[in-house]
């Protein structure tokens, strides 16, 4: 398959403005209409758009209204997304909104709040951040993520802003060479936790482009700010140009691109489990060092097909379908290094909250009715689980546990059989540590 830039026409688009604030160019029936749709996120490489990926977008729009963002730019998207990819929606807005006035402005926040998908295009991510976040542009893409269960997407820029963690490019862009001799230099901008909360990629920074030109030294120096600023084992994913990884409601990345014809490749990446994991050396004004045996970051590389069926699990961060491998990444004195390596990561989702005991863990997870803490020592004293909205749905103090009737040989069963389906935390408290968890109730 040839790879070309596709040729979108607006050929009909209904123009607003208020203010001069925000512009909008509509496409579709204007009424507001309620559907089925499917929560996931789409991050896509930044070059053409993968017509597969994006037709699973639409599809869990379930003939509903779609909202495309933007910073600049105009309609270009509309009759792609509304016409062009022989999946039917109600209707596709491209809204501009490229100042914080109009960010704030009730009809863009309304018109996000009502999609059934959403999708950031490309651009400079800094805008995004400048203009969007600590808006209603933000409560609305957040509210549509966590209380709507939409599916929302990003190219480029778009892919950019939505992990957890995200390089702001405040300063502008910044190259491998350039975060690997000075990990906090000027250039190195990096927000974390104050913007897009998508519980899937929390922890996690993404980049893309990432085959044009080579990023995966620069994502590194990434993960090591984030493990040494904040003290949590980091992850990230990324997309090369023509390649887009797709997540399921299920938390299943599938990896959409033209290989075999193309070398189409999704990254996800993490920093590894041995002790210690943290970088040798990240401070400001030095070359970064984190080798740590040649096995600082363990990385699975995945193939994008035309079917995404080659997937990547993000609940446990290990299993996988078999078809990519396993790669470790480090970074000795600024130069990035790699090799091909059998050894899967072995390591226990966590949050940024604590650490996990090498004895701890959560099964199964999944869960139906019940989730089992295996590696209950008796100096453990409380427990709290929290779902994606950080409220707390359970809290138990174990120093109230009978011992031999509750916890048996180092495990306790709880029932979160009435617990709604979707991502939990949870926090214990041992060895006077906080120690985190996730797990998903299906």
């Amino acid at each position: 398959m040839l790879k070309k830039y596709a040729l979108v026409l607006l050929v009909f688009a209904t123009k607003f403005s208020i203010a001069q604030t925000y512009t909008s160019y509509f496409k579709g029936d204007t009424a507001d209409v309620s559907t089925n749709q499917i929560a996931g996120t789409l991050l896509a490489g930044g070059a053409t758009d993968n017509d597969e990926a994006m037709s699973w977008f639409l599809k869990r729009a379930d003939g509903g209204d779609v909202v495309v963002i933007r910073a600049n730019g105009d309609g270009a998207y509309n009759d792609y997304l509304y016409s062009q990819l022989g999946v039917n929606v109600n209707s596709v807005e491209t809204i501009v909104i490229p100042s914080v006035s109009a960010a704030n402005n009730t009809y863009v926040s309304t018109q996000i709040k009502n999609a059934e998908a959403l999708f950031i295009t490309g651009g400079d991510q800094y805008d995004y951040v400048k203009y969007w976040k600590d808006t209603p542009v933000e409560d609305a893409i957040n509210a549509l993520i966590n209380s709507k269960h939409v599916t929302v997407g990003g190219t480029s820029a778009g892919m950019a802003i939505q992990g957890d963690a995200y390089f702001s490019a405040q300063n502008g862009t910044v190259t491998s060479q350039q975060a690997m001799n000075n990990p906090y230099g000027n250039l190195v901008k990096i927000g974390y936790h104050d913007f897009i909360s998508n519980p899937v990629l929390k922890n996690t920074i993404t980049d893309t482009h990432y085959d044009n030109p080579d990023r995966r030294g620069r994502q590194t120096t990434f993960l090591a700010r984030l493990m040494t600023d904040y003290g949590f084992r980091p992850y990230g994913i990324a997309s090369e140009e023509y390649t887009a990884v797709c997540i399921d409601e299920n938390n299943i990345a599938h990896v959409y691109g033209y290989y075999p014809d193309y070398d189409d490749y999704a990254y996800f990446i993490q920093a590894n489990c041995i002790e210690p994991n943290e970088p040798e050396t990240c401070v400001a004004g030095q070359p970064l060092s984190w080798d740590r045996m040649q096995q600082a970051v363990k990385v699975y590389k995945v193939a994008g097909t035309t079917d995404g069926s080659h997937y990547f699990d993000l609940n446990d961060w290990k299993s996988f379908d078999g078809s990519g491998t396993w790669d470790n990444w480090w970074v000795a004195d600024a130069e990035f290094n790699f090799i091909d390596e059998a050894i899967p990561a072995n390591c226990t989702i966590e949050t940024a909250v604590g650490e996990v005991a090498n004895s701890f863990h959560i099964f199964p997870n999944p869960a139906d009715d019940f989730i089992v803490l295996d590696g209950i020592e008796n100096n453990s004293n409380q427990i709290i689980i929290t779902d994606v909205l950080g409220r707390n749905v359970f809290e138990m103090l174990l120093d109230k546990l009978e011992v031999t009737n509750d916890v048996v040989n180092g495990r306790l069963r709880i029932d979160v059989s009435e617990f709604p389906s979707g991502i939990y935390f949870l926090r214990m408290e041992m060895n006077k540590k906080i120690y985190a968890a996730q797990f998903v109730k299906e």
